[in-house]
């Protein structure tokens, strides 16, 4: 079952087609000369050989590397590693994962309208839009715009991951329900009839990529933001 269809969408970036079939390990760099998820141990080894105080560490999987990357490093490399025996986590200043979709959706407050949308961080491209639908809400436009980030991912085979700004929206996605109190009307019929698709959708089919939250005060505004603040 596809989600949303068609997708009205020619950007294709390899990334986002093309997934290595062999198993390899990745490495997470928390502090070095730069910071992220690799899947090359030289291109790793050059960011933390002869690096003071670098943090690292392999993983077997490109999810569990990617989770670990965002998360308190001490909670893998030990409550006392020897390459950063004071490290704190505010310290790190961890940029996003480059290699990611962000999006984002916009609320208008006078006439109820939203529409949403995401980006291919690397080269900021829109990869989708949908939108404007009447009477909907900022969160439901958030979690439909994960699930459609999702649901094109997944017709190309590609592990992204996903950030949102709203961890309501990334709430409704783990529990793959969208808790939304909003009223059903005429005018938002449609947009009820793609919350039933996205909640069918995440309960039908299985997915890898990370949901994550995109760190406003970290790292700016959200690069898939309608710029209309």
């Amino acid at each position: 079952m596809v989600f949303f269809a068609p997708f009205a969408c020619t950007f294709a970036p390899s990334r986002l087609t093309s997934m290595a079939k062999k198993k390899q390990k990745y490495y997470v760099v928390w502090q070095g000369r730069q910071t992220g998820v690799f899947d090359d141990w030289d291109v790793c080894r050059k960011q933390v050989e002869g690096f003071d105080k670098a943090l690292y560490k392999s993983f077997d999987s490109k999810i569990e590397a990617m989770k670990a990357y965002t998360d308190d490093p001490r909670r893998y490399v030990g409550n006392k590693p020897k390459t950063a025996p004071q490290l704190k986590l505010s310290s790190l200043q961890r940029p996003p994962i480059e290699d990611s979709v962000v999006v984002d959706a916009a609320w208008n407050t006078a006439t109820g309208d939203m529409e949403y949308q995401g980006i291919y961080l690397p080269t900021r491209e829109k990869i989708f839009h949908r939108g404007p639908y009447p009477d909907g809400t900022n969160n439901i436009g958030e979690f439909l715009a994960i699930v459609h980030a999702l649901a094109l991912l997944h017709q190309r085979n590609s592990n992204l991951p996903i950030y949102s700004d709203s961890r309501t929206a990334i709430s409704w996605v783990k529990k793959k329900k969208a808790n939304t109190k909003l009223d059903p009307t005429p005018r938002n019929a449609e947009l009820f009839e793609l919350l039933d698709r996205a909640e069918t959708w995440l309960t039908t089919h299985r997915f890898a990529n990370a949901i994550l939250k995109w760190e406003t005060t970290e790292w700016g505004e959200n690069p898939a933001d309608f710029g209309r603040k």
